[in-house]
């Protein structure tokens, strides 16, 4: 990944959480709360796999013909 791309991402990281905690108070709306909380899951499935999370999910196609 470049620079510009982890900067990107390390931003919403932080934007993420800031949204998850501000849904939690009530400061938000529930929707941004979600979406912030499904980016962090998102991103811990990142650093547990070691893995794009678009390589998480995505099936390779020798194991769908199977």
């Amino acid at each position: 990944m470049t620079t510009q791309s982890d900067t990107v991402k390390n931003t919403l990281d932080i934007v993420s959480v800031f949204a998850t905690v501000g849904s939690f108070l009530e400061m938000f709306t529930p929707v941004f709360g979600l979406i912030g909380a499904v980016w962090t899951v998102m991103r811990i499935a990142e650093m547990i796999a070691g893995k794009p999370f678009s390589e998480l999910i995505r099936r390779k196609k020798d194991a769908v013909n199977e």
